[in-house]
């Protein structure tokens, strides 16, 4: 039998992490992890879920569809209006790419770092 393993952390690479770190609690809620510094800061989740953001040398934000600098990763979010997560998110400091592959079932964003990440509409 595998080893049963429970996910604890999502650690983000990026050149800022205090200021993906205050993108990410604006967008969230999530509290900020009383350790948080310019060299790694996180996001406590209620469920015990750190979500951290680690400062790189010579960082290079992901491109997006184009993978000249592949992603790494994406995160998921769900959330109750698609329109208004959106415009909430681009004043915070979102970037939304032109291919969007999900037409109006689900969103494609990027952080300030840009990490891209996708908007879903919540099941009901």
């Amino acid at each position: 039998m595998p080893p049963r393993m429970k996910l604890t952390a999502i650690t983000l690479d990026c050149s800022d992490p205090e200021a993906l770190a205050a993108f990410y609690r604006q967008a969230t809620g999530l509290e900020l992890h009383p350790k948080s510094n310019s060299a790694f800061a996180g996001l406590n989740g209620d469920d015990g879920l750190l979500l951290g953001f680690q400062r790189v040398a010579r960082y290079q934000a992901p491109s997006w569809p184009d993978q000249a600098v592949p992603q790494q990763l994406h995160l998921d979010f769900a959330v109750d209006n698609l329109e208004e997560a959106e415009a909430l998110l681009l004043e915070l400091g979102a970037a939304k790419p032109g291919h969007q592959p999900g037409g109006e079932r689900w969103r494609v964003l990027t952080d300030p770092a840009g990490h891209p990440f996708c908007l879903t509409k919540r099941a009901v």
